[in-house]
């Protein structure tokens, strides 16, 4: 009999082992549901219909407001829906998600795990990077009324301020922050211009001889000559301008509480959609983002497979995303919805009308491996 006595402890140690093992992945569970990580998760926000209205206000004072109101030109009837789109941000710059949390993002369709230095650079505190947002938002709605204007036919007086001059860039020391650049080599900026106008003006002109560069100083006009560097690839000066424009009727964009440049081209379309008649979209349920300028060019934004989903759970069945995007969202495209690659504002147009009147959509661009 004594020679089985040794065989309970061997198991009883076995059954130590184990619950040590057990209680020890406890412990380090708990830990990681604790400790923050250095990453911050993106998910799918709010969905606004820019041809619709937001809940603002609190109690008793809550009201629905248009998104867009407009006022000194007729407007028409809208249906359906050309949804804009945010991405949600769990964390801030000194709050970060838990480690299990960042786990189950690595494992969402929806979710996205970024470096919370890709939001919130080193140095920038959660208020500056959302006062940021909030200067984004507003001159993206000004460059949104400027680019439906212009797609419409309007002219529209621009005016490029200087606002920075950069230390150390060609234009330091020669051109002023308050300047009024009116002219690059000749060619007015008066009308129908933005940054984006200056920005590839400077670029045709290379870096190899000095452009001149008209400018409003002091209530007289200058002409200053500058020679562009190149910097990362791309011919610049060294300024930053701050658009300014003498719209023909008076739009406001009502939305409160977002931030970012990527509504722009939405809220492009919706003021086209207000000021025109027909229907833009014929009733269908439309979503879509990304920048916009003043010339209707379409640019690039983050948080693309967010916005397709948020999209999805909105009710979209169009999508229009920048082509830029379009590496970003083949094989990540929820069911039933179609996505739309567009470069400008008149392709964006186009391809509603196609869509509206029901014609085929075999023409037109989609984001496609």
């Amino acid at each position: 009999m004594t020679l089985f006595a040794p065989a309970p402890r061997r198991r009883s140690r076995s059954r130590t082992v184990g619950w040590a093992f057990v209680v020890g992945a406890l412990v380090l569970a708990v830990v990681a549901s604790l400790l923050p990580s250095p990453y911050l998760i993106e998910m799918p926000g709010p969905v606004f219909n820019t041809i619709g209205t937001q809940r603002q206000g609190t109690g008793k004072d809550a009201k629905d407001v248009e998104l867009i109101q407009i006022d000194g030109h007729r407007t028409y009837p809208t249906s359906g829906a050309l949804d804009m789109l945010t991405v949600s941000v769990q964390g801030t710059a000194t709050e970060r998600p838990p480690w299990t949390s960042v786990i189950r993002a690595l494992f969402s369709e929806s979710e996205a795990v970024v470096p919370a230095s890709a939001i919130y650079p080193p140095g920038r505190t959660t208020e500056q990077v959302n006062e940021q947002d909030a200067a984004d938002m507003t001159n993206s709605q000004q460059s949104s009324v400027a680019a439906a204007l212009v797609q419409e036919g309007f002219e529209v007086p621009s005016e490029l301020e200087v606002g920075t001059v950069q230390q150390g860039s060609p234009a330091d020391g020669v051109v002023r922050e308050g300047d009024v650049i009116t002219a690059f080599d000749g060619t007015s900026l008066t009308t129908n211009s933005d940054a984006s106008t200056l920005r590839q003006l400077v670029a045709e002109h290379g870096t190899s001889a000095p452009a001149t560069i008209t400018v409003e100083r002091d209530g007289a006009t200058r002409e200053l000559s500058v020679t562009p560097r190149t910097e990362q690839g791309t011919a610049l000066l060294g300024v930053g301008v701050v658009e300014h424009y003498d719209f023909p009727f008076d739009v406001d964009i009502a939305l409160q509480d977002v931030g970012g440049p990527s509504a722009g081209m939405m809220f492009a379309l919706g003021i086209i959609d207000e000021i025109t008649p027909g229907g833009l979209n014929g009733g269908e349920h439309v979503a879509g983002t990304g920048t916009i300028t003043a010339g209707g060019a379409v640019g690039p934004i983050g948080g693309i497979r967010q916005k397709l989903h948020g999209a999805e759970s909105a009710g979209a069945t169009v999508f229009l995303a920048p082509k830029a995007n379009c590496d970003e969202v083949v094989g990540h495209v929820p069911d039933g919805l179609d996505v739309y690659a567009v470069s400008t504002l008149d392709q964006a147009v186009t391809d509603l009308e196609t869509i509206a009147a029901g014609r085929s959509t075999a023409g037109l661009e989609r984001c496609t491996s």
